[in-house]
């Protein structure tokens, strides 16, 4: 299986921040938002991957490519765990590149790679979203559509206030977590939501969703939804996801990733408990 990840998007949520870098080049803990998406691709056992660019993005390859320059003088300096850590992010994965020619919205996005994909299913990553939890969340959307097929979609129980900014599922659960999907709302207003399970930005999608996308007309914000294109095809599921998902568009969200990504590591943990602990104490 191949995997997409969108990342042509603004980033204007984060301006001004964003202005000069990709939103998806900003880093969480000690790693860019990206590097953790393609981590959990391949630790789901993708190692074939398209990331969908656009204007002022090089940034991304760059991270992703050789750096002959850095490698040279981490070897002479003896920085040899440095040296492995920088080597392999450019070994990880086979990582191509293609781009967006506008801004059209995320169907039109995923578009750009029908030539790459073919006629196999293929996995669809945010390139602003991370996730955490043991067993990768797009391994666990591979595991679902092993066993269903069709087209599948991880999801989350939200808020009310969070329900008008996500895709919405209305669906019939099949069993524990697992929903056949009726039909996707992109950003309905809270009163005409079908359901608080929203679309987290992980999916697992059937070729016939290229015809689809060809097919439909510009939805929500005037722009090719891919939930809309979803939404025509016959055999779609939804899964809740068991972990953790972060949307780094949202400031408060990445800050709390950064938070919750240094606890995760051992070198890092006692410290930050102990500074959050002084600010509580401050306040």
């Amino acid at each position: 299986m191949k995997a997409v990840i969108p990342a042509a998007g603004l980033g204007t949520r984060f301006l001004p921040a964003t202005k000069a870098q990709p939103k998806e080049m900003l880093p969480v803990f000690n790693k860019p938002t990206i590097q953790y998406v393609v981590e959990e691709a391949v630790n789901s056992g993708i190692d074939d991957i398209i990331i969908i660019t656009g204007k002022g993005k090089r940034p991304i390859e760059d991270h992703f490519d050789k750096s002959w320059e850095l490698e040279y003088n981490l070897e002479k300096k003896g920085k040899l765990d440095y040296l492995a850590e920088v080597q392999s992010i450019s070994n990880m994965a086979d990582i191509f590149y293609v781009r967006q020619k506008k801004q059209n919205g995320l169907g039109d996005a995923i578009s750009c790679a029908k030539k790459h994909i073919g006629d196999e299913p293929f996995a669809v990553l945010l390139g602003d979203t991370i996730t955490y939890s043991d067993v990768p969340c797009t391994k666990q959307l591979i595991d679902v559509h092993d066993k269903y097929g069709g087209s599948v979609i991880a999801i989350e129980e939200l808020p009310e206030r969070k329900i008008e900014r996500y895709g919405i599922v209305d669906g019939t659960e099949i069993e524990n977590n697992i929903f056949k999907v009726n039909n996707l709302v992109e950003k309905p207003k809270l009163e005409d939501a079908p359901s608080n399970l929203g679309i987290t930005g992980r999916y697992i999608l059937t070729p016939d969703i290229f015809d689809k996308l060809e097919s439909i007309e510009a939805g929500v914000g005037g722009e090719i939804q891919l939930t809309d294109a979803i939404n025509e095809q016959e055999n779609v599921y939804a899964t809740t996801f068991e972990g953790t998902i972060y949307d780094i568009g949202n400031t408060m969200e990445w800050l709390k990733s950064s938070i919750d990504m240094a606890l995760t590591h051992e070198d890092s943990k006692d410290e930050i408990l102990d500074y959050i602990k002084q600010k509580i104490n401050e306040f």
